[in-house]
């Protein structure tokens, strides 16, 4: 008797479990082999870059006009978040690469200043870092991550408008996808910059 409740017990806790895993997957729109999302907007949901001041590591403010012109990758970020400092590679690589095109990468840091400055010392970054703030998360909420987790990542155009939001880590070659028709559309061409597309 003891050992059939044990059982049912047991059973009982994996469909629990499975079941919010398929909830899960389901709300967040990926297939089991995907740990990202893409996000849909919303009602309510921002669909242009918002008016931001942020401090950046030496403690001086940036408003978010300070790239007006260029095709912004926003992400946010935090040095305890595994996936977040996985994709820190890629988005190095393509500052490098698309930096003539007007790509400008800023990461936005959700952490304190002293531990983002001990990171940054250690791994150096070719793209400007800033602190998050209240003012920060909520935009970050109102682009899509309503799920409040990292890393998130925001795409705008050139003319700040929101081209793409999404949860979870950003591959380098997939970044470099949703870039490209940005590129062509404000050069007439790719050049160096579809050179390692997949």
């Amino acid at each position: 008797m003891k050992a059939l409740r044990v059982i049912l017990i047991t059973v009982l806790a994996a469909g629990i479990s499975i079941g919010t895993a398929l909830l899960g997957q389901r709300l967040l729109g990926a297939r089991p082999q995907e740990q990202t999302a893409v996000l849909e907007p919303v009602k309510g949901q921002l669909e242009s870059l918002p008016d931001l001041r942020l401090n950046d590591l030496e403690g001086h403010e940036v408003a978010s006009n300070a790239w007006a012109g260029k095709v912004l990758v926003l992400n946010f970020w935090a040095t305890w978040c595994p996936p977040c400092l996985e994709e820190i590679p890629g988005f190095i690589a393509l500052q490098e690469r698309l930096r003539p095109f007007g790509v400008q990468v800023v990461g936005i840091a959700v952490n304190e200043v002293e531990e983002v400055r001990a990171f940054v010392a250690a791994h150096p970054l070719n793209y400007p870092v800033l602190l998050a703030n209240p003012e920060a998360l909520d935009a970050a909420v109102q682009l899509g991550n309503w799920l409040e987790i990292l890393p998130f990542t925001v795409i705008f155009d050139r003319q700040g408008r929101r081209i793409h939001s999404q949860l979870g880590p950003f591959g380098e070659a997939e970044l470099e996808r949703w870039l490209a028709p940005l590129l062509i559309r404000a050069e007439g061409r790719l050049g160096r910059a579809s050179s390692n597309a997949p």
